[in-house]
């Protein structure tokens, strides 16, 4: 199932490389045009406090085209033909996770190197950096299979759009762009708990770079929150999809 994904991007190589642009196209836009009117606690440097929420925030964009082309297969009659051979029915689904995981470690690492080009910096050395990283495809595996589940249910690829649209309002209430200490109250305590701003704050935090403070519990244990989040959205989703996975094909 993974052989069979790494051959669609060799014959779609647009799709991969506009998936790749994407977030540095959004650093870019946000470091520069928007950077220069936004204070960071403590006087940080805005770059390295926006890279990590970044790369964060781009672990929630991109789920639309294992979605998508998920339910291409569910409409084309190729689960008939996966059902007629000898492989376990959560290999599909695995096997599109992992192309999916591979795209996302191949633009985390395409957003670092241009963050580099502009000025951020790492701080606390590589053992940190690669923990972060596993941090940030941890959230992403997480988000992937609600994602993989909200597209069986959706099954219709037109249906697919109208349900990545509820991710930017999820994305966007967090850290990734500016302390939730600048929300009115009751926003700035969603994102707080949002588990976005759990993963951002620990890759801040493992990068040594700028983080935002607060006080309240979420924000002095953000690492246990951008490990405990995903695990519980995999808890929920990862049974709720083969479950469903299971009924499509039969």
């Amino acid at each position: 199932m993974t052989r069979r994904g790494l051959a669609h991007w060799s014959r779609q190589p647009g799709a991969l490389l506009a998936l790749l642009l994407f977030p540095v196209m959004m650093l870019v836009m946000f470091a520069y045009f928007l950077g220069g009117g936004i204070a960071v606690e403590g006087g940080g440097d805005y770059k390295e406090y926006l890279l990590p929420g970044l790369l964060t925030l781009t672990m929630a964009f991109g789920l639309e085209a294992t979605m998508v082309a998920l339910t291409q297969d569910i409409n084309r009659g190729v689960l008939d033909r996966f059902r007629s051979m000898p492989i376990a029915p959560s290999s599909i689904l695995v096997g599109r996770s992992v192309i999916d995981l591979l795209a996302s470690l191949a633009g985390l690492l395409v957003m670092a190197l241009t963050g580099l080009a502009i000025g951020w910096r790492w701080h606390n050395g590589a053992a940190a950096a690669l923990a972060a990283l596993g941090l940030l495809l941890l959230l992403r595996f997480a988000l992937l299979w609600a994602g993989i589940h909200l597209g069986l249910v959706a099954g219709k690829p037109e249906l697919v759009q109208a349900v990545q649209i509820l991710v930017w309002p999820v994305a966007f209430l967090s850290s990734a762009f500016t302390s939730p200490d600048t929300m009115p109250g009751w926003m700035g305590a969603l994102a707080e708990w949002n588990p976005l701003s759990a993963t951002a704050g620990a890759t801040r935090e493992l990068f040594g770079n700028p983080r935002w403070g607060g006080g309240s519990w979420a924000t002095d244990h953000h690492t246990l929150l951008a490990v405990a989040w995903p695990l519980a959205l995999l808890a929920v989703f990862v049974p709720l999809a083969l479950r469903r996975y299971v009924r499509l094909s039969r």
